[in-house]
């Protein structure tokens, strides 16, 4: 049995970890999170990219940072926002992967991106490595130019999908270029391997982004 005192202490501890999950109960929020994960972003360019006016864009990171998941700089008139750390990250990965263990639904929609199972890395992520460093295989980050800046897969190539019809001539064509972008739900790989395919080149891409490479401990090249 528990005293007043102790019960009220318990729940007062259960209430602050709820907290995490509470801002975490928003799929713009995991949205955000995600893209927070590729580097630092002004409210705007996150509005733009998840769908959403600025002013509810702000709301949702309002909800993050009183949760302390995110923090904050000025630049100039901007807000900028960042990750409170690489945990955060991490953190939803692994909500990421428990609801793809439990959840058939996840599951089916993943399955509906791997309608063309030939297009994905059959390979682990170690042997991957392997193979980019050895020069077997081009491991190509099709992000925006400055989230590969700030964190990417080793050896990886930078072009991103805005720019790769255009520089197309820059890839051998004798060896399998494996794409990827921010992680299992980003289309941009899947849109760069159908352009790459097109063109005569080899391609597969990989689910993994640098938040799934660094929940592995694997190591991830930066500035």
């Amino acid at each position: 049995m528990y005293s007043m005192n102790n019960r009220t202490l318990k729940d007062l501890l259960y209430e602050q970890v709820a907290r995490v999950g509470k801002a975490l109960a928003s799929p713009k929020r995991l949205e955000m999170i995600e893209m927070l994960a590729q580097g630092e972003k002004a409210v705007e360019t996150l509005a733009a990219e998840v769908a959403i006016d600025v002013k509810l864009a702000s709301a949702h990171l309002k909800a993050l940072k009183e949760a302390r998941l995110v923090q904050t700089r000025r630049e100039g008139k901007r807000v900028v926002y960042r990750l409170s750390g690489g945990d955060v990250a991490q953190l939803a990965v692994t909500l990421r992967q428990v609801a793809e263990e439990h959840l058939v639904e996840l599951r089916l929609a993943l399955q509906q991106m791997m309608a063309e199972p030939n297009r994905l890395t059959q390979v682990g992520r170690k042997e991957l490595l392997s193979q980019a460093k050895r020069g077997e295989v081009v491991v190509l980050d099709v992000r925006p130019q400055d989230e590969y800046d700030t964190a990417h897969l080793p050896y990886a190539r930078s072009l991103p999908l805005t720019e790769l019809a255009h520089r197309l001539a820059e890839l051998p064509r004798n060896v399998e270029i494996v794409a990827y972008c921010r992680g299992p739900f980003c289309l941009m790989s899947d849109e760069a391997v159908k352009l790459l395919r097109s063109r005569g080149y080899r391609a597969r891409k990989t689910f993994d982004g640098v938040s799934e490479w660094q929940a592995a401990g694997l190591p991830l090249t930066r500035p």
